[in-house]
């Protein structure tokens, strides 16, 4: 870095930062931990030279949040500077190809819904540009900056968005309260489902003309099985411009109808932007994802190939598109495919080289693909994870850019190097993480008696005295397919956790991801026990390699998949003083017929309930029951579909049958997730005073 951008950072760090006096004094606290600057992945501009930043300010008020998009100068010369100041979220920001102005997606004063606005970065307010009746995201310039594509929601047989005003108005004056289906899904993470569908629309941006609807009256956007790529927030069409303009390429299902069933794919679709029937460029059960064009023209896309197993890793692929007759000219060429890895993110630079990030034993680390050679991976160093890759698509040289932060480092925005590391871009929570005192992560490796080598991350309690003796609580990862990270968390922290009081063991199972597709797939026929098993061993070897765990005190606590490997300790082990299960399931079969998400819980065990396989019996927790011994912590959201609530009241009602001290909290306005400062603030310290009462001096 040259001494110019020196002076600049440290500048704006004495300017947005006051306590950069502060010493590391403290264990870290809830405030600590929720009050830190929640950043959104930096988005280049086309020739690399800026980037936009989405920052959150968060509160445990929600009303006194603040959003603000950050410009930010990608060689460090000029500090952060700030564009927008906002009560609610701005999301899905993009650069016009000359790089002068920006779109997003906003709900701000007056709106009804979440529209698209643009802003010039040459001055002046941000401007709306759309005003769809139920709200519009994922905007895109058009090559020449006279358009935007966007997303919208459509009710089924809207003409055109006065015929969707209509059919919403009808829906809100009917005077019966009903949800109705006729076929499969029916919920998603908190929602549920009803009959709208995401459509793909067109702005012109010079006069009054009203934005297109490029899928109304089309038999795809008809198709029982039609939806977009599933995301949190909703539903993505992913759109993306061809060079010419003249038309756009994007991401829809036609099979989701079959989710009860069978494994649901999502294609790439071409559509001219003038509208009409769209044309499926890819077909068959593998699914494809984010496509965006080279500099030469040639089409990149995420492809997961169907192998019928539980868990397939997610590769880059070259494809050459005759945008003119709507069709692929040769088969997918695999970029990254070859080191047994799975892409998280990614971008292309201008001379065709593909860089990637993919998870790799607690880190996620950056890789290339170079347009003429190898894959190999970049030097990024030995601590920390990066995420949300971006790489200017016309920038003169490698332009990359992402998030990168540690378990001791909340996120900032850095500038990757192509020979090796980064550099930092940002500091909006530098300064407060250094006022905290908490130690690196550290790691080991064992084999276990499967003979498969297990990963295993070791948090140490702040103030540490390796004269003392500290009990042990170990941590279960949900998923199953993700893993433990050197990474700043906010719904499980590890160091909030530790506190000064306790070790944390953080180990990654069979099922993990970031060890290869096997790895994550041996969780197939095994879907409790064996991983269980491997945390088990993996206790016993840290209190093993530390003499500073204490091995009679033992607690361990997980959610989501972790909390039904927290259930399955219940039923198979008494070596933990205690439990906390957080949305974990207790009986595999309510679980199979309740969730979201069902599919691949038929593939995990190898058959449908009523096939009579006994593994739906074996490594149910529930079938168990008889042995419930250890006292438990329960807690689950009210609003979660994912791992409903009904699984955490079937355990509740067998604990109190069979008489185990246990705790059951519900938290009304919770998903699969406690999201609200409060509610996390109250959960911290209830898993605290568990705990303490089972590890601590009298436990």
């Amino acid at each position: 870095m040259s001494r110019t951008a020196g002076r600049w950072i440290t500048a704006a760090c004495a300017l947005l930062w006051p306590w950069a006096a502060m010493a590391a004094s403290h264990a870290i606290t809830h405030e600590d931990l929720w009050l830190m600057k929640r950043l959104g992945a930096p988005e280049p501009s086309p020739d690399g030279r800026r980037a936009v930043l989405a920052v959150l300010e968060p509160a445990y008020d929600r009303k006194e949040q603040a959003y603000g998009l950050w410009l930010l100068t990608t060689d460090g010369t000029a500090p952060p500077r700030r564009l927008t100041f906002a009560k609610s979220a701005e999301s899905g920001v993009t650069f016009s190809e000359d790089g002068r102005r920006i779109a997003f997606s906003s709900k701000r004063e007056g709106d009804a819904e979440e529209q698209v606005y643009v802003l010039d970065l040459g001055g002046g307010e941000a401007q709306r540009v759309t005003s769809v009746a139920l709200g519009a995201r994922s905007p895109r310039f058009s090559p020449d900056g006279a358009s935007l594509a966007f997303v919208a929601d459509v009710w089924p047989g809207a003409r055109d968005d006065a015929d969707n005003r209509r059919l919403a108005k009808e829906r809100s004056d009917r005077k019966y309260a009903a949800r109705v289906y006729d076929g499969f899904p029916v919920r998603a993470w908190d929602q549920w489902l009803d009959e709208r569908r995401p459509h793909l629309y067109v702005q012109p941006l010079a006069g009054a003309a009203p934005a297109r609807d490029l899928l109304a009256g089309t038999a795809l956007a008809a198709a029982p099985g039609y939806a977009g790529h599933r995301e949190d927030s909703g539903e993505s069409l992913e759109p993306v411009w061809t060079p010419d303009g003249r038309g756009l390429v994007f991401v829809a299902s036609d099979d989701r109808d079959r989710a009860a069933r069978d494994f649901t794919s999502t294609q790439l679709w071409y559509v001219a932007a003038a509208g009409g029937e769209p044309v499926r460029l890819t077909s068959g059960a593998d699914s494809w994802a984010a496509p965006r064009f080279g500099a030469d023209g040639t089409l990149y896309a995420e492809h997961t190939r169907r192998s019928g197993h539980v868990y397939d890793a997610t590769a880059v692929a070259a494809l050459e598109l005759d945008a003119a007759r709507a069709r692929l000219t040769s088969a997918p060429r695999d970029l990254t495919g070859g080191i047994d890895r799975s892409v998280t993110s990614w971008g292309v630079d201008a001379g065709g080289d593909v860089y990637f990030l993919a998870e790799e034993a607690g880190l996620e680390v950056p890789f290339v693909a170079p347009r003429h050679g190898p894959v190999h991976r970049l030097s990024p160093g030995a601590t920390g994870v990066y995420s949300g890759l971006a790489v200017a698509p016309r920038a003169a040289r490698p332009t990359l850019l992402a998030r990168w932060e540690s378990a001791v480092q909340p996120p900032e925005a850095v500038r990757l190097e192509p020979a090796g590391g980064h550099v930092s871009l940002t500091g909006f929570n530098t300064e407060r993480a250094r006022s905290i005192e908490w130690q690196p992560v550290e790691s080991f490796w064992f084999t276990s008696a499967a003979g498969r080598r297990i990963h295993s991350l070791l948090v140490r309690p702040a103030g540490f005295d390796p004269a003392k003796r500290y009990p042990l609580l170990v941590l279960l990862h949900g998923g199953p397919a993700t893993m433990w990270r050197d990474q700043f968390v906010i719904r499980w922290n590890y160091h909030l956790l530790a506190g000064s009081r306790y070790v944390v063991l953080l180990t990654d199972y069979s099922g993990s991801t970031g060890y290869g597709e096997a790895f994550a797939r041996a969780i197939e026929r095994d879907p409790l026990a064996g991983p269980a098993d491997e945390i088990n061993a993996a206790a016993d070897e840290a209190i093993r390699r530390y003499p500073f765990i204490d091995g009679t005190r033992q607690c361990a606590a997980g959610a989501s998949y972790g909390g039904h490997l927290a259930n399955w300790m219940q039923a198979s082990t008494t070596r933990y003083r205690c439990l906390v299960s957080h949305a974990g399931l207790v009986d595999l079969e309510a679980q199979w017929g309740t969730s979201d998400a069902v599919y691949h819980r038929e593939v995990t065990i190898g058959s449908p309930p009523w096939a009579g396989d006994p593994l739906w019996r074996t490594q149910s927790p529930i079938s168990h029951a008889d042995r419930f011994r250890t006292p438990v912590l329960l807690t689950v959201g009210e609003r979660d579909f994912r791992v409903p609530l009904n699984n955490t009241l079937e355990y509740w009602t067998a604990l109190q049958r069979q008489q185990v001290p246990s705790r059951l909290i519900v938290f009304p306005e919770a998903n699969h997730w406690i999201l609200r400062g409060e509610d996390s603030r109250y959960f911290y310290a209830e898993v605290a005073a568990w705990l303490e009462r089972y590890l601590g001096p009298g436990g």
